[in-house]
């Protein structure tokens, strides 16, 4: 237990001492997030804050971890994935690259993180009569888990503090379920994560003064799509009977329903389902009014509801925890569209109105 403890305080502290100093540098040479039609914010502000992130989560695991656990058995190839991700994203954040090579980066980070460490989805769980899966099946699905949920985060950094609150609410909650059931290898991996979340979160919480970058989203995701896959993976060597697949859905829910409805309403509008759009779940809860606090902490709010749901609902089957973990989130992501519409139409029904009254008021009608 003192691991888990230490491990996420150096976290914090690692962070907290590095975030200035990458602000000064950043300042001195102007590498900033320059406001576009795109974004949220209005002043030019550092977005080297993935570099405090990935230092205080390598730090602290390589300081604490503990690896003679049998759940760790060759991290090297973990980290060697995880360099990839990190330098792939800081150079995209200092000198932008494409999406093709952005993707190359993932995909060759994925497939080492699994031809490795061979973390990978190993059964459908009954979901469609199907158990077992063969090989080249689970190198494929995990293959497409990895770049979801990878990318599901870099879509949510958005607007201040959505994405750091959202993964460090993820890495606790994992990290959590990883201790309880003795997986303390890991346990430390998801302490040192929050722990650096924590820490980048007193610099990033509206007002923002640093910005993750892709350097710190891509990694975040990246690691939540491994907690994710063990998670599920050592719930079923452990014969639990827990529907794993959904709790780690629930778990991960505000970043992966909001890029299953960005790509359901790009597909709907014709549009490219990967050109970026302001059609994001926090886009459509600002625009009805709320600031950037207060959607950070209501899509906090959010997820933990569903964390507690879905394990409120553990004893359920796995097909029916799944489609009401889904069916709720699905429901609930259009909500804030549908009263911004509610507000739209209204709003063109007073200008309507009034400017009837004033005809009248002159005698033209």
């Amino acid at each position: 237990m003192i691991n888990l403890v230490l491990s996420f305080f150096t976290a914090v502290l690692i962070v907290v001492f590095v975030i200035p100093t990458i602000r000064m540098v950043s300042s001195m040479k102007g590498l900033f997030d320059i406001p576009d039609e795109r974004k949220v914010h209005f002043l030019d502000i550092p977005r080297l804050g993935g570099l405090a992130i990935f230092a205080g989560f390598f730090i602290s695991t390589k300081l604490w971890g503990i690896w003679t656990d049998t759940s760790l058995p060759r991290i090297q190839y973990f980290e060697a994935a995880l360099f990839i991700l990190f330098f792939s994203g800081l150079k995209d954040d200092l000198v932008k690259l494409t999406p093709y090579k952005k993707l190359l980066a993932q995909l060759l980070a994925t497939v080492i993180i699994i031809a490795g460490e061979d973390i990978r989805i190993k059964s459908f769980f009954g979901i469609f009569g199907i158990f077992e899966l063969s090989y080249p099946v689970s190198f494929a699905l995990t293959l497409f888990t990895f770049i979801v949920i990878t990318n599901s985060f870099n879509l949510i950094d958005g607007i201040d503090g959505l994405a750091g609150g959202i993964g460090l609410i993820t890495s606790l909650t994992f990290g959590l379920w990883f201790n309880f059931n003795g997986n303390m290898g890991w346990s430390i991996m998801a302490f040192s994560m929050s722990g650096a979340l924590l820490g980048f979160l007193f610099f990033n919480f509206n007002p923002a003064k640093i910005f993750m970058g892709d350097s710190g989203a891509l990694v975040i995701g990246f690691v939540m799509s491994v907690f994710a896959i063990q998670f599920i993976d050592l719930s079923a060597s452990s014969g639990s009977t827990i529907p794993a697949p959904s709790i780690a859905i629930a778990i991960l829910i505000i970043p992966l329903i909001d890029t299953l409805r960005v790509v359901i309403i790009r597909l709907i509008k014709k549009h490219p389902p990967f050109k970026a759009d302001q059609n994001h779940i926090h886009h459509s809860i600002l625009a009805i009014g709320l600031n950037h606090t207060e959607t950070s902490l209501l899509l906090y709010l959010v997820n933990i509801i569903f964390v507690i749901i879905a394990f409120i609902m553990k004893e359920s089957t796995l097909t029916s925890h799944m489609l009401t973990i889904f069916g709720i989130a699905l429901i609930l992501s259009f909500i804030p569209n549908f009263l911004f519409q509610q507000m739209k139409n209204e709003s063109t029904f007073m200008k309507e109105k009034a400017m009837k009254n004033r005809k009248i008021e002159r005698g033209e009608l």
